[in-house]
Order: C-alpha cells, then structure tokens, then sequence
C-alpha cells in the first residue's frame, strides 16, 4: 500500500498489479482499500522472473497507450517516495530515452544488481550479483528495479531476452542491455537517499523499515498540531485520523481506522484498533477496538473497551472500567 500510495502520487492513474504468491490475499486486501487511481491485477501462474512479470502485465495495458511511457516497480520498497517517482519520469519525459531507470550508490551494494556504463558514460547493462564478475562486483552503483519505459518499444525487447542465467529465469534487466544494443538511449537517475529504495527481504530490513515510516507519520502528525511527549514511544497507522491540539504520551498504540477528536489527551499506555474518541477526552491506560468514546468523557487507568461498547459523552469511567457493549 505505500508503493501504490507512492505511485498515485507521482501522477499516476492506472496500475496493474501482477501477482502470484498468495495472489487471493493480496488481490482482497488492496481491494479493500480508498485509492485514487485504478488498479487491475493480472496473475503470474509461474514465477518466471521479472521480465515474465512484466510480459504478463501488458496484456491489461491498453493498446491505445502505445506512444505513452510505461513505470515499472516492485511491491517490497515502503520508502519510496511520489516525489523521487515524479523526478524519475520527468527526466525520462525530457530526455527522450527508451528507458529510464532509477539507481542508487551504495557503500556496500552486496546483494543488487550493478549498473555498467560504456564509455560515453551512459547505462549499457545491468548484471545480477550471482553472475558478475570480480570487476563488475565492485561497482558500486545499483540497479533499484525501478523504470520508465517507452511503452512501444517495451514488449519487443521483452520477446528478445532469454534466461540465460543462474537462476534460469527472465530477468527484465536484460531488456536495458537489449535497448542499448539496438542503440537506443538508456538514462538513469541516482536517487539522493539510498535508504529511500531498499527493498524488503527479511524481518530484519522489515522493522528497519518500519522504524522509518513510523518516523514520517509521526512528524508529519506534529507538524499538523499534534503534541507527543515522546515520539519515539507512540506507534500509529497511517489510516488513524487525529485532531488538532491532541496529545499523545509514551505507550500509546493506534491502528487501524481509530479516529482522535480534537482536544483529546491519549495516554500513556494505551491501545486502540478501530476506535473513536470523541473530542476534549482524556484517555489513560486502557484498551479498546471497535469502540466509541463520547466527547468529554474521561477513559481509565486501567479500562477496558471491547467490540461494540461505547461510553457516553461527559462520563467519568473511573479505574478498572469494562464498557458494555450496546444492543
């Protein structure tokens, strides 16, 4: 979902997502979700690579797009930003090349694919890490799976790569080799912050990237009037929606569609899932999900809010408080 939000963002109104993996589960949930652009999923039934998964996709692409650029990007980089995605096409718009892509500079690049340049400095090919060489390998510029392509002149290169590789598959990296080759332009863009592209593979890289993003919404939460005395300590979805002049304490978990009203304090150590609190609250030490609060109220320590429950407005629960659940 912060890929697609990246990518409508970036102008974008139509993406196709290819899936395969669990290709119910993820269909359901990105059709459970308020985007502003239209999305069609095509499935990869076996997992041929890249540029098998790129093949595959054209065939949602209407025909009439053909002199329109296609962006092409995996699902796994949460980081990525609609402004680096704008950057990215504006450039390959104002260069004129047939494909643009998106590469980053990294200190220790083990793992990425790196970019190789001729000698008038432009992009010739991409070389997988299991299958460059000692010289290859200690470039230190990547590839970030990230393109705009020419869309007419995609699909035939796409027919021309092979997997002639260790893994035997179709690599889409090799349609910029195939492109260069046939003496078209390849650009490139280097992306300022290489942190912003780096996929997920492992919990590991999963709760760096976490941190990250929970670092964005936080400011940008405080930069819209939010207080947190700690924010370093408070947890909240992109999906929760909160007042101004509200302040949040140490320990505080919000998710999914909780709604703050302004005025409100919130914490410490509170939990809430899908839960509203009414304006002017005071909420302490308590757990809720599926919930309302009414404004005024005062929550807790120590109270509980389960699915369905609601407290009305100007209420004092005090401590060790179980609401009932309406009807």
């Amino acid at each position: 979902m912060y890929v697609m939000d990246a990518v409508s963002g970036a102008g974008v109104d139509h993406a196709v997502v290819v899936v395969g993996h669990k290709a119910e589960l993820v269909t359901k949930k990105l059709n459970e979700q308020r985007l502003d652009l239209r999305i069609d999923f095509v499935e990869q039934a076996i997992q041929r690579g890249t540029g098998d998964a790129v093949l595959v996709s054209l065939v949602a692409v209407p025909d009439e797009s053909e002199d329109h650029d296609v962006l092409v990007l995996p699902g796994d980089s949460p980081l990525l930003r609609a402004g680096t995605l704008r950057n990215l096409i504006e450039q390959h718009r104002a260069s004129g090349a047939a494909a643009t892509m998106l590469t980053a500079r990294m200190e220790d690049p083990t793992g990425y694919g790196r970019v190789i340049r001729n000698k008038a400095g432009t992009v010739a090919r991409v070389v997988e890490q299991r299958d460059a060489s000692e010289e290859e390998l200690s470039v230190n510029e990547v590839n970030t799976s990230i393109y705009v392509f020419r869309r007419s002149l995609l699909a035939p290169a796409l027919r021309r790569i092979e997997p002639d590789n260790a893994q035997g598959e179709y690599y889409l990296t090799d349609v910029i080799e195939v492109l260069a080759g046939a003496g078209h332009k390849v650009d490139s863009l280097v992306v300022i912050d290489a942190e912003e592209v780096q996929g997920i593979n492992d919990r590991v890289q999963l709760a760096g990237a976490e941190v990250e993003l929970r670092r964005r919404t936080n400011e940008a939460l405080l930069r819209s009037g939010v207080t947190m005395v700690d924010p370093d300590a408070v947890y909240i979805d992109t999906t929760v929606q909160i007042g101004g002049d509200v302040t949040l304490f140490p320990g505080v978990i919000l998710q999914g569609s909780t709604i703050i009203g302004s005025g409100t304090e919130v914490g410490p150590n509170v939990h809430l899932i899908d839960t509203v609190i009414g304006e002017n609250c005071v909420v302490r030490s308590t757990s809720g999900e599926s919930a309302v609060v009414g404004s005024g109220s005062t929550v807790g320590p120590f109270a509980s809010l389960p699915p369905g429950s609601e407290v009305p407005s100007d209420c004092v629960t005090g401590s060790f408080y179980t609401a009932e659940v309406s009807g």
